[in-house]
């Protein structure tokens, strides 16, 4: 069983971490994760009796502000902004640092400093008394490897040295890089709130008796329901009555608007621009496209890429280590420069105990905790935007290291829909005539592109028998004439005379009364940009592989106009799923398909890929990836996306470790002051949250 449920009231990246690893000693957990960013809280297991309340109260031995909340809560957005008290109060911080400033430089006695000390003592309670409570608390609980505690040490062991300005600064400093980060992530958690908002919450059912406001979760298959003008659609369907244009770019990523009409299938979450329009309810609430998408950009969290992995297993130790090296720096060193050189023991902690606090200030992880999986967050939610959305981090980090892409054929890379191009025939009319006839009862998609491409009505009482050989064609009369229509097998079961052909397509070949007459030949329709997607892999010089349930003939066709060399006919799902096998071991394999046969290939590929506007359940319900409007270069954005976001998290990973390390270095040889620490820890936190945010403006 799966629950979420939302959190709110944390500080700080490092302690969703800290719950994070309270809620896994719970009985029953199989799975958790906290995601700070998201304010999100994902179990699995045998996790029924779980409540909000009882995760509240084991969040707040970590931390006291947290509350938890059973999803969909309705709760109040509050954006981050300081009240008149907190700035009146600040002001009145401010004035005391200064004063007790003025007074340390002016007074040049020996009592300068106990003039002075008051005025600082009063401005470093205000601007950091939150700091020292949330320190003490945390202390009390057994919690001491928090950035409230850390930068508590520093601070007073700053005061122990008589560095007021400095230790004040620090705390000034912390609160305005807090200040900043909670707005970053604030105005991230709303634009991704804003981004998956794409859900009305009610429906106007349709009924004998009138119109009635209900909600969607309680919408019936087959029921009616109304969407006026400017409203979204709620649920999917079908169009019964009325027509309209209809604004698809939230789901599927298009920007120009959808004819609707009569008998047009709409997905929930599409917006009507322009007239009324009754839809008759196709699916349920959890079943339908926009419960789909908010499951997959919003819930799906059970698989963490390698890179959050890292972080969290990096974070564990680093903290410790570095508070331990703080340790090191205050006490070991000097005792041992005491022994070996001229100087004090006294002298040289003096020294290095300042420097040890520099390691305290930049000790905690918070920059790397909360970017990373913010970074993937991003990436997911500029997918979703364009259409495409995946189900994980993992996912969307597998994304960037494909190298081989193995594509379904009809459906993927074609329309599915065939098409006549060519007749050949003496009697090309009348050999059409006769074909679209013998097909008239048929539903299978050649038979109707042939009954389009006679365009003319057709008389049923003209045809006076008919029947089917599975696999081969059709036999018919019409208009007394015996008509033979279908492969070479049915022509070579009757033992016809033909010339056999080696045009590249589907061949349906035509015979009347015994004599052969000619050949039809039909070819699947490619999508508009499934040529430019191949160019694209092959600039990228990835390797390709087309896969399909068709003849020979049609796959060549298909592969010789998009240029695809290596490509396997005649496949059945096991075969399918036998040669993504083989290629896997070789390559890291993505999948793209659309039909119910591609769902176990696309379940056992590294990355699956599923058709989301025509694809069957199975094929989404399988995949790791649905691209939504069914176009296959999205393919290529998803990869723009995937890598763009690899190389944002790679970059975030660089520069926290790399400022932070280059700071503590410098630290450690007198080069670094505590101001300079402060930006290696919040500082970086800022920048990291701004540079992940870049990944929304990722171009199509």
């Amino acid at each position: 069983m799966r629950k979420i449920f939302d959190i709110k009231g944390l500080d700080c990246a490092n302690c969703a971490q800290k719950i994070e690893n309270e809620y896994k000693k719970l009985d029953g957990v199989k799975k958790v994760s906290v995601n700070y960013a998201r304010e999100k809280v994902f179990l699995e297991g045998d996790v029924e009796n779980y409540t909000a309340k009882k995760l509240e109260i084991i969040a707040k031995k970590v931390e006291k502000a947290v509350t938890v909340y059973d999803e969909n809560t309705e709760v109040e957005y509050v954006d981050k902004h300081l009240s008149k008290v907190q700035w009146i109060t600040y002001g009145m911080g401010m004035f005391f640092l200064i004063t007790g400033f003025l007074l340390d430089i002016l007074i040049r006695t020996s009592i300068h400093e106990i003039v002075a000390i008051p005025f600082y003592l009063a401005a470093y309670l205000i601007f950091g008394g939150d700091v020292l409570t949330r320190a003490f608390k945390n202390v009390l609980r057994g919690k001491f490897f928090d950035e409230n505690f850390l930068m508590t040490i520093a601070t007073i062991g700053a005061f122990a040295i008589s560095e007021y300005v400095e230790a004040i600064a620090v705390m000034l400093f912390f609160r305005i890089g807090e200040y900043l980060q909670d707005i970053a992530i604030s105005r991230s958690r709303k634009n991704i709130k804003e981004l998956i908002d794409i859900r009305p919450s009610i429906a106007h059912l349709s009924t004998k008796d009138g119109i009635f406001d209900i909600l969607i979760e309680k919408l019936h298959v087959g029921q009616l329901i109304i969407v006026r003008p400017g409203e979204k659609v709620p649920i999917d369907g079908i169009i019964t009555e009325g027509s309209s244009w209809l604004d698809t770019q939230s789901i599927t990523g298009e920007s120009i608007p959808r004819d609707a009409y009569e008998g047009t299938e709409v997905i929930s979450g599409s917006i009507n621009i322009s007239g009324l329009i009754t839809i008759q309810v196709m699916k349920t609430f959890q079943d339908s496209t926009v419960s789909k998408i908010i499951d997959f950009v919003e819930n799906n969290q059970a698989n963490k890429a390698e890179a959050e992995k890292f972080i969290t297993k990096f974070a564990k130790f680093y903290t410790p280590f570095v508070v331990a090296m703080a340790l090191i720096l205050a006490f070991i060193v000097p005792w041992g420069l005491s022994i070996f050189t001229a100087s004090t023991f006294s002298e040289e902690f003096v020294i290095y105990f300042r420097r040890a606090l520099i390691f305290l200030v930049i000790s905690c992880p918070c920059a790397l905790v909360l970017s990373i999986p913010l970074s993937f967050f991003a990436g997911i939610g500029a997918a979703s935007r364009k259409g495409i959305l995946f189900k994980s981090g993992s996912d969307l980090e597998m994304m960037s290291r494909v190298d081989h892409f193995v594509f379904d054929k009809t459906g993927t890379l074609t329309q599915g829909k065939f098409k006549l191009f060519s007749i050949v025939s003496g009697e090309p009319e009348l050999i059409l005539e006769y074909a679209a006839h013998a097909e008239y009862h048929s539903n299978h998609p050649i038979a109707k592109s042939i009954i389009e491409a006679y365009g003319k009505e057709l008389d049923p009482n003209a045809v006076l028998s008919i029947g089917e050989t599975a696999g081969k064609g059709m036999k018919a009369n019409y208009k007394g004439i015996n008509l033979l229509v279908g492969n070479h097998k049915l022509l070579d079961d009757h033992k016809i005379k033909y010339m056999k052909t080696h045009e590249i397509g589907t061949i349906v070949y035509v015979v009347a009364n015994k004599e052969y007459m000619g050949y039809l030949v039909i070819k699947d329709v490619l999508k508009k940009r499934s040529k430019k997607l191949i160019q694209e892999l092959k600039r990228q010089n990835k390797e390709i592989t087309m896969i399909t349930g068709d003849y020979e003939t049609a796959a060549m066709d298909v592969g010789f106009h998009l240029e695809i060399e290596n490509y396997y006919a005649n496949c059945l799902p096991e075969d399918k799923i036998h040669i993504v096998e083989e290629l896997s071991k070789k390559w890291k394999v993505a999948f793209v398909g659309d039909g119910i046969n591609d769902a176990p290939v696309l379940a056992i590929s590294h990355l699956g890929i599923a058709m989301g506007g025509i694809g069957s359940d199975a094929a989404i319900e399988a995949a790791d990836a649905v691209i939504m409007n069914d176009d296959p270069y999205q393919v290529i954005i998803a990869q723009r996306i995937a890598k763009k976001t690899m190389r944002i998290v790679t970059q975030n990973i660089v520069m926290a470790l790399g400022i932070k390390g280059v700071v503590l270095i410098l630290g450690a040889f007198g080069f670094a002051s505590l101001w300079l620490a402060i930006f290696a820890d919040v500082g970086v936190s800022i920048l990291a949250v701004a540079n992940a945010m870049r990944i929304f403006r990722t171009k199509a």
